[in-house]
């Protein structure tokens, strides 16, 4: 049983346990403060309502909606869709924000509800903080309900608006004749993916888990690990590269063409390697738990790099302030400002693709082109203090470049460990990296066995 409310949204474990888990009653309570203190402050009350193919999603859905109904706010419904189209959508209506149900990477025992703002974009730290603020929420009496209405036109609009970005190399793309294997994991981006590819001139797409009925053929994470199906596929096949997404698309992992996974850190970096050669003076961000491959390939092109907390939003937030030109999370996560400040797996795949199709080589030797480094990705139950391994580690590594951020990350001369609390598990995680697997690996296990002994 866990229920955890931060700048993701308010994620749970589904045992219908008030307080312990995303129960019924918590659904209606949370939802009931976001509209308080998001919505009712703005003089359109309208909310966008999305989810992913889970099966607890429908009942989600319908909580929700009409809980905003029952405050007299009008529900757009657009049903199954990538939480990227939810967002992107939101703003083309002007609606005063949206609410996607999907608890990405966790698996069917888990869901959660992701809180938009007008623009299409997570809530800022600042306004979760009033939506999950210990407090009943009572409904209010209202002279009429809202409307809660259908609409099943998003994933167009949101296709429309990539395939409008005149940097993307359609025409390219589109001679290059490619065949592509995609895992849409059995949920949304089983349908969003194959549909653009379609867009985009690729008639050779071999669908893997493609049907939007909620049951994860895998553990739903993208990580090597976790995709051995498609990557066994590709090996036997004749493939140009894998796209793998997780629930709600907005993560993008690739798999070459030797079957050989990309690495989630790398679908950002090389979406980056696209774009900056088109841009003068490029600034790009990511967060401190990404590869320091993406600042190595903006100082090659002679731009700026910056990096934030870990969080959607906060990326978002420094790609604003900067003025950055693409950003993203190590994740997979591509964030394109021109389209949609937030993740979103369609505008990374159009990159990717126009990226292979105007190199005419294989993604095999664009990663080997790439700054190379290997991140080791581990996390642990850790029921002590934060602050107390933040003072302690401070202290120990005084003599190496530290960032407090987001817990503590510590740089060395060509590797770095971050050390954070998660805002979606209840774990400690800790990310390292370094030019090889081997260093990396050595320096988490030397950071977990001082962790354990804090």
């Amino acid at each position: 049983m866990t229920l955890i409310k931060s700048i993701s949204g308010i994620r749970g474990t589904l045992e219908n346990i008030p307080g312990e888990s995303l129960s019924d009653i918590d659904v209606q309570q949370f939802t009931l403060a976001y509209f308080q203190e998001i919505i009712l402050p703005q003089n359109n009350n309208r909310v966008v309502v999305g989810r992913d193919a889970r099966k607890s999603g429908k009942k989600i859905s319908n909580i929700v909606s009409s809980t905003l109904s029952d405050q007299g706010c009008d529900v757009i419904d657009i049903g199954m869709v990538t939480t990227p189209t939810l967002g992107i959508y939101t703003k083309k209506i002007k609606a005063s924000g949206g609410i996607m149900i999907s608890a990405s990477h966790n698996d069917e025992r888990w869901n959660a509800l992701k809180l938009l703002n007008s623009s299409g974009e997570f809530l800022s730290p600042k306004n979760v903080e009033l939506v999950i603020r210990d407090e009943i929420r009572k409904k209010t009496e209202v002279k009429k309900p809202g409307n809660i209405v259908k609409h099943d036109k998003a994933l167009d609009y949101h296709i429309d608006l990539i395939l409008s970005q005149k940097i993307l190399m359609t025409d390219k793309i589109k001679k290059r004749n490619f065949k592509i294997a995609v895992d849409g994991i059995n949920s949304v981006g089983g349908v969003a993916l194959p549909l653009f590819l379609r867009s985009l001139g690729v008639d050779k797409i071999h669908e893997i888990n493609c049907k939007p009925n909620g049951m994860f053929a895998h553990n739903p994470e993208p990580l090597p690990e976790n995709i051995k199906e498609i990557c066994d596929i590709i090996k036997n096949g004749d493939f140009d590269l894998g796209l793998v997404v997780d629930p709600d698309a907005d993560r993008l992992c690739l798999v070459d063409e030797q079957g050989t996974p990309f690495g989630e850190e790398y679908t950002l970096v090389a979406a980056a390697e696209f774009l900056l050669s088109k841009i003068n003076a490029p600034v790009t961000c990511s967060n401190l738990s990404s590869s320091l491959a993406l600042k190595k390939i903006t100082k090659r092109h002679g731009g700026s790099y910056y990096c934030s907390p870990v969080g959607e939003i906060n990326v978002v937030e420094k790609m604003k302030k900067v003025n950055a030109s693409i950003g993203g999370e190590g994740n997979g996560g591509v964030i394109y400002p021109k389209t949609h400040y937030g993740r979103d797996s369609l505008i990374g795949t159009g990159m990717i693709l126009s990226l292979l199709a105007e190199k005419d080589k294989p993604l095999s030797e664009i990663k080997n082109s790439l700054p190379s480094f290997h991140i080791v990705k581990s996390k642990t139950t850790f029921n002590g203090s934060i602050k107390t391994v933040i003072d302690r580690f401070k202290t120990e590594f005084s003599k190496e470049k530290i960032d407090l951020q987001d817990g503590i990350r510590i740089d060395f001369k060509n590797s770095w460990v971050h050390i954070r609390k998660s805002n979606t598990e209840p774990v400690m995680r800790i990310i390292s990296e370094a030019p090889t697997i081997e260093e990396s690996t050595e320096l988490s296990k030397k950071i977990i066995s001082k962790l354990h002994l804090v």
